[in-house]
């Protein structure tokens, strides 16, 4: 990422950064030392591990956004917001954690509650006033940068557009430059034509311009390499902005490989600790409710062997990550289990689905097995909805880019259900709609999109009109 590059007194940014970071740890661990003192418990008794634990998960969990703009352009409440979700994270996983090893046994309860109350409180208030502190030294005067285009096209303009909305990034955008003359170019109302191309090198000198956007086409690469050959005497910080509207991006970001410059340009939202927080948590949570809703898997279980002849347990194979080939577990709602070259959808009126496999579907319970396909890394709490290798094989020749929704594991619910996308799809048009969504999931994710969306479905459990 460039974006903290753009501003100035990155270093103490950084730093602060570090300190609010550590410092939400060592309030952790102050509040249940005091906790555990004030009810006469001592710290000792405790695993050895449990210090270490906490310090790891929260240096893990409880940090500010990597994106340093939208830390500070959010507000109070979304911060507060922010730290009581991560809160929860972590107490979900501590929780699990404490179980296994039974080291909750050794804290009273009331201890934990206290902890549990408190602590998050401390930790919102370290985070807007760490917040607080990096506003005002990205506010400085000091801090003010001056900005230039070379190049006017879709990109550059909303870019420009952005940087003027975001005052915390603290860059002035001058306006444009472009061989091309205002009547050609139908500039934008606030948007200022400074010059052509060849008066660029001069006016940076002149102006002394800090950062420059060469937003220029592909096709003119000549053009960008005698820019940056004339840009060399001067001390500006320089970015290549690709038109990224000539092509459908998903996830795109720039790297490096082995020292060469790459940018990514469909890639899974999954890399580094992305995939670390998402694996995590869909174990802690498949984990927590297979083990709290094991006697209801016992009943269904019991119900659909009573109900009609055949198993209990449905398998099907669909597709997983990367393409591959799954097999899905359900607790079986049909008289039949089609896993062939043909397999077709069930309709609201289908005549092969039973009594209690019509409660199953309108309830969503018969996707429960599908836990111990997360536990196995075939599937994801939250992702695109795996669908038959047959659908698959049929849409996947009908609509651009079905095939990239696989680029992360697929979900029991995801963004296109809880919008009303689930159910029979009997014109294109609708698969269309759930793909669209499946595609704006891997553009949009965040730890905070998944939890809404784990949330949106639990709503729709009982008034979805598509659940059957």
């Amino acid at each position: 990422m460039t974006e903290p590059i753009l501003y100035r007194r990155s270093f103490l940014i950084a730093a602060v950064t570090v300190v609010q970071t550590v410092l939400s740890s060592v309030l952790a661990l102050t509040s249940l030392a005091l906790i555990l003192h004030y009810w006469n418990v001592s710290f000792s008794r405790s695993p050895a591990s449990l210090a270490v634990i906490i310090t790891l998960t929260f240096l893990l969990l409880i940090r500010p956004p990597l994106d340093l703009s939208k830390q500070l352009s959010a507000s109070g409440t979304q911060t507060a917001a922010s730290v009581c979700a991560q809160w929860l994270l972590l107490l979900a996983i501590l929780a699990l954690l404490g179980y296994l090893t039974r080291s909750l046994d050794l804290i009273p309860e009331p201890a934990v509650i206290a902890w549990t109350i408190v602590t998050p409180l401390a930790l919102v208030a370290v985070a807007i006033i760490g917040q607080q502190i990096m506003r005002r030294m990205v506010m400085a005067a000091s801090s003010n940068r001056r900005a230039i285009f070379a190049g006017y096209n879709d990109t550059s303009v909303v870019l420009a557009r952005r940087l003027d909305s975001n005052p915390v990034l603290r860059l002035a955008v001058e306006g444009f430059f472009d061989d091309r003359g205002p009547d050609r170019l139908q500039l934008e109302p606030g948007l200022k034509l400074i010059g052509s191309l060849n008066e660029l090198g001069a006016y940076v000198k002149q102006r002394a311009i800090d950062v420059i956007f060469i937003a220029l086409p592909i096709r003119h690469l000549k053009r960008v390499m005698d820019l940056l050959e004339e840009l060399r005497d001067t001390t500006a910080s320089i970015y290549y902005v690709p038109d990224i509207f000539v092509f459908d991006l998903i996830q795109a970001r720039s790297g490096e490989l082995h020292g060469i410059p790459v940018v990514a340009m469909c890639e899974t939202p999954f890399y580094g600790y992305r995939g670390v927080t998402k694996r995590l948590t869909d174990v802690v949570l498949s984990l927590a409710v297979l083990i709290v809703a094991a006697p209801l898997f016992a009943l269904l279980a019991l119900a659909v062997r009573l109900s009609s002849p055949g198993p209990v347990i449905f398998r099907q194979r669909r597709y997983g990550l990367d393409g591959r080939e799954i097999i899905v577990y359900k607790f079986r709602t049909m008289t039949v289990t089609e896993d062939g070259l043909e397999v077709r959808q069930a309709s609201k009126t289908d005549s092969r689905v039973t009594p209690l496999g019509a409660i199953l579907r309108r309830l969503s319970l018969d996707e429960l097995p599908q836990l111990v396909n997360v536990l196995q890394g075939r599937m994801s709490l939250v992702g695109p909805r795996p669908h038959a290798v047959a659908h698959n094989e049929e849409y996947r020749k009908l609509i651009k880019g079905y095939m990239v929704r696989h680029k992360v594991l697929p979900g029991i619910t995801g963004l296109a259900q809880v919008n009303g996308c689930r159910g029979e799809t009997s014109k294109l048009e609708e698969m269309q709609a759930r793909v669209n969504y499946d595609l704006d999931y891997l553009r949009r994710w965040s730890p905070m999109l998944d939890l809404k969306i784990l949330f949106q479905t639990f709503l729709k459990l009982f008034h979805d009109r598509k659940a059957y």
